[in-house]
């Protein structure tokens, strides 16, 4: 008889509520569901669908079955007088209490049994009260976990419009400056537009894929709890029977990183490309490239008030010793992490200078190495020598004792290089290769007491 009824049972139970068919529905595609379940589950749906066979439905597809209704009851009422589910399997007793250790109902006679010997059990009502209340609980955490998911893809999806705003500005700015040049300039301004296209589609493309993990974890938390809430409207017996599923469900849900894992966006003025054109065009240039920062200037340097000049005092000036200010030498106000840049220096008659670029982590209280590995990139002029850092350098293709006016600086941060060109006789003084590990900062140097070190536009140059 049990098992009769067992076989039954299967045909009668609901596959959402997995209990005996209340108040049953039957769909076109032969599918039957309690009516509420049915009803429940499609407030998940954008589109009505079948839960067992998801082919699509529309609402006034339900019908009931009066004679399949009394089916149902009649099997429940007669199953209260059957074997069910509520007795024990082994000893045919009923299931009274719940062993919190193997966590599942049990009769008495098991509990007296060696199996759960020194096992924590208690009445099935107080047990599903606690653990209800424990499911009820990690939900609620759960629901914060979503909560956080769903918050981190808003603001995945305000980082993309932000981008594509920055794209427009961006395009706008180079076109309006290019306009100002001739037609043999055109492929330079494809090339810039090619380059910012490329790396705001990268910046794009990792939003995209974070906001593709993020649906995925949304859609399975989202199930997770659609599965909690079956377990928590099933019967007691039933609950605390399918109990250790409900706890694989809560385990493990993923958490996300509420701050997109985006590189800051870095706006370099539009003078800085112009700048890296041909030199017969730099009197398009109307501010300099790269401007000195007083504030890091050490104590026998001064900087002009346009901070285009810096110059060497003889006796130590009284400044206050901040923690971007240098042991020696003066930064520029604007650092390098990528792209390609240029600025020029007047140099003149000064016999004592040093240029280059130094690493943004740098200890600043100390006199640091010149050399590649203390993130200290230089070329020098002391005591009529030129020098790489330390080391002397010889130029087999300087004909003439002639020493260059004009210092100029190209820093390529994709490829890895730093060239000292003498503009006026497009002539490589010093390279520097083997990339940047991090954000540089063009860095100055003078100790001639008479002659300032110069940064500025090509337009004030005499060509």
């Amino acid at each position: 008889m049990s098992d009769a009824l067992s076989f039954l049972e299967e045909d009668l139970t609901c596959l959402i509520c997995c209990d005996v068919f209340t108040d049953p529905v039957t769909l076109k595609c032969s599918h039957s569901l309690c009516s509420e379940c049915l009803q429940h589950f499609w407030t998940t749906q954008e589109v009505p669908q079948c839960p067992v066979c998801r082919k699509e439905c529309s609402h006034d597809e339900p019908t009931k079955s009066l004679a399949f209704k009394a089916l149902c009851e009649s099997f429940k009422l007669g199953k209260l007088t059957a074997v069910s589910g509520d007795v024990c399997p082994l000893h045919k007793e009923a299931l009274k209490l719940f062993c919190y250790d193997d966590k599942q109902p049990i009769c008495v006679v098991c509990y007296t049994s060696k199996k759960h010997e020194n096992h924590k059990c208690s009445p099935v009502e107080e047990a599903v009260e606690d653990l209800k209340e424990n499911v009820k609980e990690q939900m609620d955490k759960m629901q914060v976990i979503l909560d956080d998911h769903k918050k981190a893809h808003k603001s995945c999806v305000e980082k993309a419009e932000l981008i594509k705003e920055h794209i427009s500005v961006e395009e706008n700015k180079i076109k309006k400056e290019f306009e100002k040049l001739h037609q043999f300039l055109r492929d330079e301004e494809e090339k810039r537009i090619r380059a910012l296209r490329k790396e705001m589609k990268h910046r794009d493309e990792k939003l995209k894929t974070r906001m593709e993990g993020l649906s995925s974890q949304i859609s399975d938390l989202s199930e997770r709890m659609a599965a909690l809430w079956q377990h928590l409207e099933a019967e007691n017996v039933t609950f605390l029977q399918n109990y250790s599923d409900a706890l694989k469900i809560l385990e493990h849900p993923s958490v996300p990183n509420k701050t997109p894992e985006m590189e800051e966006y870095q706006h370099y003025p539009i003078q800085t490309m112009i700048f890296t054109t041909w030199a017969k065009m730099q009197n398009t240039v109307e501010q300099p490239p790269v401007t000195l920062d007083p504030d890091t200037a050490c104590n026998k340097l001064t900087v002009s008030q346009d901070c285009t000049s810096v110059k060497y005092v003889e006796k130590k000036m009284d400044v206050s010793d901040i923690p971007k200010r240098l042991f020696l030498g003066v930064l520029a106000s604007q650092g390098f992490s990528s792209g390609l840049h240029c600025w020029d220096v007047e140099v003149g008659d000064n016999d004592s200078w040093t240029l280059g670029v130094m690493g943004e982590t740098v200890n600043r209280k100390k006199l640091i190495k010149m050399d590649p590995k203390s993130r200290f990139w230089c070329f020098r002029y002391v005591n009529g020598k030129y020098k790489k850092g330390t080391k002397p350098v010889e130029d087999e293709n300087d004909d003439s004792n002639e020493r260059p006016n004009i210092i100029r600086m190209q820093l390529d941060f994709y490829e890895g290089e730093l060239r000292f060109i003498e503009p006026f006789r497009n002539r490589i003084l010093c390279t520097f290769t083997g990339g940047f590990p991090e954000r540089v900062f063009p860095y100055f140097c003078t100790g001639d007491l008479s002659k300032p070190l110069n940064v500025f536009p090509a337009n004030k140059q005499q060509l």
